[in-house]
């Protein structure tokens, strides 16, 4: 153990199969290769590079886990929460891209459309040629999405929807947005194509984390959407919060990414960082931080594997996805923070990542479910009481 280098004091690789490695070693060198290099500037002038949708598609991290039918690689859980890994190991914004692609607006589609709505949009959506997004969360209703404002009103051939949705990913290039509205019938799913009367998704600007995400608001005024674009299984605002589950694993895997990656720059740099005639590496207090964060991601990357295996075979509670999700965006966060001040005032330049990975592990901390939302989930759980009201 004195020659230890990596972040997987466990030995986790040797629980993968060959399939699982590959994955996770072929979108490594991918980010290394081609998100490293540019994303500080991304997030410098805050935009999004577009340019790399391609190439993600002929990864085949897009909609990764849906059938091959339909465009997807058919991969296993762990696999997709790998591929979450190793995005976020380069940026939040990358891995938030695919997961809101992914497992909210193609597993959307999947899960709830009808066929010839799986057939139109997941092969170009996997090909990256149409891009989606999810319009739950609203100005005024964010942890409590039942009391979403938006309507969708019965109008001859279809419905017609109006209202805002609001702290959209991708909301601006998105080509399709899977909407939630209340109707007649209840909390329904809805896709509304980029072009129709009535919808805009400007960007929003002026955010401090995700810098290098696409951020955006959805205006609906009076846009009328056929009745061929309702998800005819989305029935219930239960559809809506069973695609968040599927975000939500993601997330829990993406921040033992960014963490790792806080970690290993920490490491490198106290090893040839020299104070007082030897390495930072070298003094207790620093080692002592070593031991800490390295002891909280061995815990966090526990946790996914353990998660990955349950949701594979069907039996990932919402409630264990949650209590993942809760204590890996805190974990990352932290890991971030303690390893900016572990690069001193080098740590403000963002020639460096953590300081960058701490102020998206902000966002991350509070999206797709608060810490606290998730706190009282567990809760629910444990005492069989809700104490949400």
């Amino acid at each position: 153990m004195g020659d230890y280098r990596g972040v997987d004091f466990y030995g986790l690789d040797d629980l993968l199969t060959e399939e699982q490695r590959m994955v996770r070693d072929t979108v490594r060198d991918f980010v290394s290769a081609e998100v490293v290099p540019i994303i500080a500037g991304h997030a410098r002038d805050g935009t999004f590079p577009l340019e790399l949708v391609p190439k993600l598609a002929e990864l085949g991290v897009l909609g990764p886990t849906l059938p091959e039918e339909y465009g997807g690689a058919a991969l296993d859980d762990v696999c997709y929460g790998l591929i979450c890994q190793e995005l976020e190991r380069g940026d939040s914004a990358l891995r938030s891209f695919a997961s809101v692609h992914s497992s909210l607006a193609m597993h959307a589609i999947f899960a709830f459309g009808s066929e010839e709505q799986k057939r139109r949009w997941l092969p170009r959506m996997a090909r990256g040629e149409k891009i989606g997004c999810f319009g739950l969360t609203e100005p005024d209703h964010g942890s409590d999405p039942a009391g979403m404002s938006t309507r969708a009103t019965r109008i001859d051939g279809g419905h017609s929807l109006h209202g805002s949705k609001m702290w959209i990913t991708n909301g601006t290039i998105a080509d399709v947005a899977v909407v939630w509205a209340q109707a007649e019938s209840g909390v329904r799913g809805f896709l509304v194509e980029k072009g129709m009367k009535g919808f805009s998704a400007p960007e929003m600007k002026g955010k401090l984390s995700l810098r290098a995400s696409v951020t955006s608001e959805l205006v609906m005024e009076d846009v009328e959407v056929p009745e061929g674009n309702l998800l005819p299984g989305a029935k219930g605002l239960g559809a809506a919060l069973a695609c968040l589950n599927q975000a939500r694993f993601g997330i829990a895997w993406g921040s033992v990414g960014a963490a790792q990656a806080c970690f290993e720059e920490a490491l490198a740099y106290q090893r040839t960082r020299v104070q007082f005639g030897k390495p930072l590496a070298g003094f207790q207090l620093n080692q002592a931080k070593f031991a800490d964060m390295l002891t909280e991601i061995t815990k966090a990357q526990l946790l996914c594997h353990r998660l990955g295996s349950l949701k594979s075979a069907g039996k990932a509670a919402h409630a264990q996805i949650s209590l993942a999700k809760r204590n890996n965006a805190r974990m990352a966060l932290d890991v971030a923070r303690t390893c900016r001040t572990m690069l001193g005032a080098n740590g403000i330049l963002d020639e460096y990542h953590s300081m960058r990975h701490a102020a998206n592990l902000e966002a991350v901390y509070t999206y797709e479910g608060t810490h606290e939302i998730h706190t009282l989930i567990l809760g629910a759980a444990v005492t069989g009481i809700e104490a949400f009201r």
